[in-house]
């Protein structure tokens, strides 16, 4: 009874192992480099008041052929860049203080990232998650 334990615990772990080393193949489909920011938090200003927060998870897709551990090291300056961005010009809707608007926030990141990592490194800029810090009592835009 205690090998037929072990043994079904060895198959059990052993399985995710396999399914990774197939997906690394090719058979999930090509596994694309990237730098995942740290979550930040970035404001929702309107008329000089800050109306809320937005945790943000944002993913800066690679080029072809871009050493991803070099730019992995240079995530806080990605980060920094967004954060300044944010503040200097906010990236508000017109239509909700919920959310932020992830064209102009990943045309920006996607501007600054060229110039840190390199002209012809960055893909595209991607927001994977928007949370909001608070969701009533925020107001609505007019």
């Amino acid at each position: 009874m205690r090998n037929a334990l072990i043994a079904v615990l060895a198959l059990g772990l052993a399985t995710p192992a396999f399914a990774s080393e197939k997906k690394a193949e090719g058979e999930g489909g090509p596994v694309g480099q990237y730098v995942d920011l740290t979550p930040l938090a970035l404001p929702v200003i309107a008329g000089g008041v800050v109306k809320n927060y937005i945790y943000l998870r944002v993913r800066v897709n690679l080029a072809q052929g871009v050493d991803s551990t070099k730019a992995r090291d240079k995530e806080p300056y990605l980060r920094d860049a967004l954060i300044q961005a944010g503040y200097r010009t906010p990236f508000t809707r017109t239509d909700s203080y919920l959310k932020l608007d992830e064209a102009k926030l990943s045309a920006a990141l996607a501007r600054d990232a060229r110039v840190i990592l390199g002209a012809k490194s960055v893909a595209s800029v991607v927001v994977t998650s928007q949370d909001p810090q608070r969701i009533s009592n925020v107001g609505r835009p007019s």
